[in-house]
């Protein structure tokens, strides 16, 4: 079993004011695997005050020196790649293969990213009389998910360092250990002292005293929308800015000219991908009455080559989910759905065979699901997709729209102009054309109670920056 004993603050390794410590389980054998410690509100003062301290001076770093830091870390990064992905795949239960590919190489994109973008970006222009310069927003609280625990990480603490911040991160007790390996590249890769600090915990004792701490000068938060509803009322008292990537129930619409088995087949790999533990999943596939029988029917064999297994071993496809409580949550909006008249067309609450151990989900395809029902409604965070038919057009953008969340969408048309006009009718903050690919590049982030503010690419680094303008009087004329 691994046992981190030490929290990262101030550029060093040292123990945890409180005594209690927090237990980390496999995803699929539910056996402890790692223990960390438990912070406290004494803890979050030291960090805080740690990254107080040391942003004077990193903030006045000139740019050219963060961004060689930043690719320090990437390369940092992209060493310990293979222990980065197994390490994720025992916490999150992401078949190995796909935390190669996914959980252990975004983190090292997003770090590459900003060590080009921040050696490049304006952050001074002229407007007039005026100079306006980007500063540093200060010290940033960033509290992350265990969904995609580093990648979450980097979109936040690469941008937030490229601009000049110093931070304090909490990432999720859930899967905390890749986070200990990052203060472990972060030190090593020469981040000044108190420039970078690591406190694991829970929300309730770190992540709410982070938010109310009056040291802090920014929240970035990736999870569930009531924790961020929650976040946003703390962070009021002090006025702090927030920024909060939240929850989704993202509509994949497949209008009646497009290509219905590519659709299918690839909404129902994004709404399975990490086991459905996706923000921006697609879980509502919206389909024309007259090809609602032939949308079942392959969705439902497209789901079944979704082999269910231990994530270190073979070549399953999809993992165990993180948790004892997520797996019963999601067991829970299957039965749900059925007794709300959903169709069980494929998987179902029931255990996989031969898994009873382990937090393992069957992957699920509900059909004929209700507009306005509690699976059309609610983000399950589980592999379950819901097929919904509509009448027209209009019925298809009312339905997509029709959540409190605005993430992520996807519309299918076998005609481009088509598709994209559709679009222009979301509301939602990255929407998908024919199976348009993920672009890093791009802004990430949603509309509604899916979040307020964007990571990724330049938007990113903006999030982290503060505008001045300094207005000099015009020369006296001669």
């Amino acid at each position: 079993m691994q046992i981190r004993d030490k929290l990262y603050i101030g550029g060093r390794w040292v123990a945890s004011a409180s005594p209690a410590t927090i237990d980390v389980h496999s995803a699929s054998t539910e056996e402890v695997v790692a223990r960390v410690p438990a912070g406290d509100r004494a803890d979050v003062d030291r960090a805080v005050a740690a990254a107080r301290g040391a942003f004077d001076a990193w903030s006045r770093t000139p740019p050219a020196e963060r961004a060689a830091v930043l690719r320090r870390i990437h390369d940092g990064l992209k060493a310990r790649g293979d222990e980065i992905a197994r390490t994720i795949a025992t916490e999150v239960g992401t078949p190995l293969k796909m935390a190669q590919r996914i959980q252990a190489v975004l983190p090292v994109s997003s770090f590459g990213l900003y060590g080009e973008l921040v050696a490049e970006f304006a952050f001074e222009e002229q407007v007039g009389n005026a100079t306006v310069v980007r500063e540093p927003v200060g010290v940033v609280a960033a509290i992350t998910p265990w969904n995609y625990p580093l990648h979450q990480i980097a979109a936040k603490v690469a941008p937030a360092l490229g601009a000049g911040c110093t931070v304090v991160l909490k990432p999720s007790e859930v899967a905390p250990l890749n986070a200990f390996i990052l203060a472990e590249i972060a030190g090593a890769a020469g981040v000044p002292a108190g420039v970078f600090n690591l406190i694991s915990g829970t929300g309730a004792s770190v992540g709410e005293a982070l938010v109310q701490h009056p040291d802090v000068d920014m929240v970035s938060f990736t999870g569930s929308t009531r924790a961020g509803r929650r976040i946003g009322e703390l962070a009021a008292g002090s006025v702090k800015r927030v920024a909060l990537e939240l929850g989704g129930k993202s509509p994949s619409i497949v209008l009646d000219d497009a290509d219905l088995a590519a659709a299918v087949k690839t909404t129902v790999n994004v709404c399975f991908l990490n086991s459905g533990q996706t923000c921006n999943a697609l879980t509502r596939l919206l389909v024309p009455q007259a090809r609602y029988e032939d949308a079942a029917r392959l969705a439902v064999e497209n789901a079944r080559t979704f082999t269910v297994g231990d994530p270190l071993q073979g070549d399953a496809r999809l993992g165990p989910l993180v948790s004892a409580a997520q797996r019963e949550r999601v067991r829970a909006y299957i039965r749900k759905a059925v007794e709300e008249g959903a169709e069980l067309l494929e998987g179902g609450p029931d255990a996989p065979a031969g898994l009873a151990r382990g937090y393992y989900v069957r992957p699920t395809v509900l059909g004929r699901v209700r507009p306005g029902s509690t699976v059309d409604q609610e983000e399950i965070f589980g592999p379950v997709l819901s097929i919904i038919a509509y009448r027209d057009e209009d019925d298809a953008v009312r339905i997509a729209n029709g959540t409190i969340y605005g993430l992520a969408a996807a519309v299918w048309s076998g005609d481009e102009a088509r598709a994209l006009r559709v679009a222009r009718r979301l509301r939602a903050g990255q929407v998908d054309i024919n199976g348009g690919g993920f672009n890093i590049n791009a802004p990430f982030g949603g509309f509604k109670q899916s979040g307020r503010g964007r990571e990724l690419g330049k938007y990113g680094l903006e999030e982290f920056l503060e505008y001045k303008s300094l207005q000099r009087r015009p020369p006296k004329a001669a």
